[in-house]
């Protein structure tokens, strides 16, 4: 073998060495009983035509790579948020590891959760003396202020009731009668993580606040950002605007402390988030906003029940969601918007007209959470770009509805396409019968772009296979101008991959664009 201490091959290159391809020949000859090379080749050309779209398109019975995950694991990320609290998820190990490892291999740092480890024995009486026992042993071993419990299939088809669990739990001296412990019932095999995530930071708002007198702080908002893989950049941004402005807010739900700790030589389990302090206030706050409307419907429904006034963006991302979201800001807390943000705003708006002469007719596919999807098409049509799908595979009848609408208020969204409940299988069909420029999502979609053509720009979670980028903001007019870099440094990559030969495919010899 071509492996050796002197020279470590990554195993990118490794497998490309002879033995390798040797061996990885034969194991397909002798062990997957292929189809001869002309059928596949085949079958392959068919699926990029018209007629296998329409039966794709039609299929109901059957998911292929959908772009969502489950509730818990927005459960999970929405735990992370919050002061030393640790994520209890009552299920199984192996569910709880692909939360786990989902959210590290995205943000590059430590996701901490803990199981109530459920087996045979547990699904078939129940899983209490597994909750009750790893309570005790997360309180005992972690050292939370405070254990947020979710659920998983299991518990949710075997119907184990989290309240009583917990209050048996106390009871038995698990954990302390004092000690918070919230919870959502958040079954995986219905909704998505965003709903997932809704239900947690309800069942904490809840127990914090239910059954307390509210006295009502004028002009104080809440934040609630929602599930964001983009959170570390994005929380940091808003929270500066904020700040600028002189308003009176509690970000509730706050993860970018926690996946992004410092290096300094201390591992830190727990960092940042709202306090238990600053929630229990929240109470009071004249108005709570949420940045994505899909992830918090639950939510602010408790919000207004507790006599808040709410409002809900479809992430402010660009010119025209960050203006509604400042001036509803602006509105509620009485603070002017300073010069220093409307010159931010400018300074955007001009980096998008010295572009424009790139930007203008370029077509999009888009696809990732309905909120996301909603954002991303405003934006593109704000640079004078087309979007011609937009897919959300957890999007509901009303997120259609409303990107309808959106996509008729400007004429480049007038060749759109709006796809509910549709998988990147089912994209697939449609960028090979309506090719389009550039595609926007998540790291799924490099299979995709390998595939089609059609080159990815990764902005939506889950990145796995690159770095880094959630530590800059996507939100506000910083974040936008970000986002105006990376849909440009797209485009002049791929036309310089296209203009490769001097005198050939390169006849101007450019340098400057």
């Amino acid at each position: 073998m071509p492996q050796s201490a002197e020279k470590i091959l990554d195993h990118a290159p490794l497998f490309r060495e002879p033995e390798y391809r040797q061996m990885l020949a034969e194991k397909k000859l002798n062990f997957e009983c292929p189809h001869p090379e002309r059928l596949v080749t085949d079958q392959r050309e068919y699926s990029k035509g018209w007629e296998y779209r329409e039966k794709n398109l039609a299929r109901e019975a059957l998911v292929v790579n959908p772009a969502k995950a489950c509730q818990p694991l927005g459960a999970v990320f929405a735990a992370a948020g919050f002061e030393r609290t640790m994520s209890f998820v009552h299920g199984s190990q192996g569910c709880v590891a692909y939360y786990r490892s989902h959210l590290s291999r995205h943000f590059k740092e430590p996701a901490s959760a803990v199981s109530s480890s459920m087996t045979e024995d547990a699904a078939v009486f129940g899983g209490l003396k597994n909750l009750v026992d790893g309570l005790a042993n997360t309180y005992a071993l972690y050292d939370p202020k405070m254990i947020a419990v979710s659920t998983t299939c299991m518990a949710e088809v075997i119907g184990d009731d989290l309240h009583g669990f917990i209050e048996n739990a106390k009871s038995e001296g698990a954990v302390p009668p004092e000690f918070d412990v919230p919870f959502a019932h958040t079954p995986a095999f219905v909704g998505s993580h965003v709903d997932g995530y809704d239900s947690m930071v309800k069942g904490i708002l809840e127990h914090f606040w239910k059954g307390q007198a509210r006295t009502q702080a004028a002009g104080t908002i809440n934040i609630i950002p929602g599930f964001d893989g983009f959170c570390v950049g994005n929380n940091r941004e808003l929270q500066r605007l904020l700040t600028l402005m002189g308003v009176s807010y509690t970000f509730i739900q706050d993860a970018s402390g926690q996946f992004d700790t410092p290096s300094d030589g201390e591992y830190r389990m727990y960092d940042g988030g709202t306090t238990i302090k600053a929630l229990r206030a929240a109470l009071n706050a004249e108005a709570t906003l949420s940045l994505q409307h899909y992830n918090s419907r639950k939510t602010l429904e408790y919000c207004r029940e507790v006599g808040q006034a709410t409002a809900a963006f479809h992430y402010p991302l660009g010119i025209n969601a960050t203006d509604a979201f400042l001036m509803k800001v602006s509105a509620i807390s009485g603070r002017e918007i300073p010069e220093t943000i409307r010159l931010e705003r400018g300074r955007l708006v001009d980096a998008m007209a010295d572009s424009q002469s790139w930007l203008h007719g370029k077509t999009y596919a888009i696809y990732g959470d309905p909120d996301f999807v909603y954002a991303m098409a405003r934006f593109v049509m704000e640079t004078g770009g087309e979007p011609r799908h937009c897919l959300a595979t957890n999007g509901t009848a009303a997120w259609q509805a409303e990107m309808t609408e959106l996509l008729a208020s400007s004429p480049f969204g007038k060749q759109a396409k709006v796809w509910p409940g549709k998988d990147l299988w089912a994209l697939r069909s449609l960028l090979f019968t309506e090719p389009v420029d550039l595609l926007i999502g998540n790291s799924y979609g490099k299979y995709l772009e390998r595939d089609t053509g059609t080159p990815l720009i990764r902005l939506m979670f889950p990145i796995f296979d690159r770095h880094h980028h959630h530590r800059f903001p996507l939100m506000g007019y910083q974040g936008g101008l970000r986002l105006l870099t990376t849909i440009l440094d797209t485009i002049f990559d791929r036309l310089d991959r296209e203009t490769m030969q001097t005198a050939v495919t390169d006849y101007s010899y450019d340098l400057t664009r």
